[in-house]
Order: structure tokens, then C-alpha cells, then sequence
């Protein structure tokens, strides 16, 4: 067969060509291309891993500062509390202070004003009991024509007080 005879010839010629272009190919992408596109690949990675770690430290600053934050906020809540308690503990003191002394003002007054009405109270029965004494002695005088003294009409007008 003469194919079979060829195939030796042919072969070697394939064969001779396909290892000059595998080789070519090996040497031009294997060695000039492929370490290049790997470099930037390593630098791709490089970089994301360096902005990935950027943005932990980031993270955490803002963490650190937030933190730092809520804790002035919890510490000035404390002394605006404190300060109010204290300012309404003063205002209570005050309050009960003035109360203290308007009870008093107002107890030396209502004092006052049952002395005054006292005296009244008691110039009016001294009155009262006067005009009555003055009364009792005229009518005693009209009905019976006798006069009665200052001093038994007083006596009469009293008694008469005492039971009624």
C-alpha cells in the first residue's frame, strides 16, 4: 500500500513543523505573555486586597470614633441630668423656702386679722350690752314708772346674755 509507505515521509514533516510551532507558541505566549498577564493579575489582587484591608481600617476607625462618640453623648447626658436634678433640687429648696415664708406672712396676718376682729367682737357684745342695759332701763321706766340704775340694768342685760 502506498500509503502506508508515505506515511513515514509525511509524519516526519508534520511532526517537524507542529514542534517548531508549539515550540514558537510556547516561547512567544508561555514566556512573553503569560508572565505579564500573570504580574497583572498579582497586581489586580494586590490591590484589592490592599483596598479590602483599607477599607477594614477604615471600618474600624469609624467604629473607634462612633464608640467615642456615644460615649461623650452618655457622659454629657450624665451631666445634663446631674445639672438638672441639681437645678430642680434648688428650685424645690427655694419653692419650699418662699412657701415657708408665705405660710408665715400669712399665719401673723390670720393672726391679726382674729385679734382685730376679737376686739370688735368684743366691743360689739360691750355695745350691745350697753344699748340693751339703756333699753331695758327705759322700758322699765315707761311700764312701771320707776327708774332702775346703771349698774341692775347692766346686771339684768348680762344674766339675760349668759342664759340665752
Amino acid at each position: 500500500m502506498p500509503q502506508i509507505a508515505q506515511i513515514a515521509d509525511t509524519y516526519a514533516s508534520q511532526i517537524f513543523w507542529m514542534l517548531l510551532t508549539f515550540g514558537f507558541v510556547f516561547f512567544v505566549i508561555g514566556q512573553g505573555m503569560v508572565p505579564k498577564v500573570q504580574a497583572t493579575a498579582d497586581a489586580r489582587d494586590a490591590k484589592i486586597t490592599g483596598d479590602l484591608d483599607a477599607a477594614k481600617a477604615a471600618f474600624a476607625r469609624a467604629d473607634e470614633a462612633e464608640a467615642d462618640y456615644r460615649a461623650r453623648d452618655a457622659e454629657s447626658r450624665a451631666a445634663v441630668q446631674a445639672t438638672l436634678a441639681r437645678a430642680k433640687a434648688e428650685a424645690a429648696k427655694a419653692a419650699e423656702g418662699q412657701l415657708a415664708a408665705a405660710d408665715a406672712e400669712i399665719a401673723t396676718q390670720i393672726g391679726a386679722a382674729e385679734a382685730r376682729i376679737q376686739a370688735a367682737s368684743q366691743a360689739a357684745m360691750q355695745e350691745i350690752e350697753t344699748v340693751a342695759a339703756d333699753a331695758a332701763r327705759d322700758m322699765v321706766a315707761r311700764i312701771s314708772g320707776v327708774e332702775a340704775s346703771d349698774e341692775a340694768a347692766r346686771n339684768a342685760v348680762k344674766a339675760a346674755l349668759a342664759h340665752g
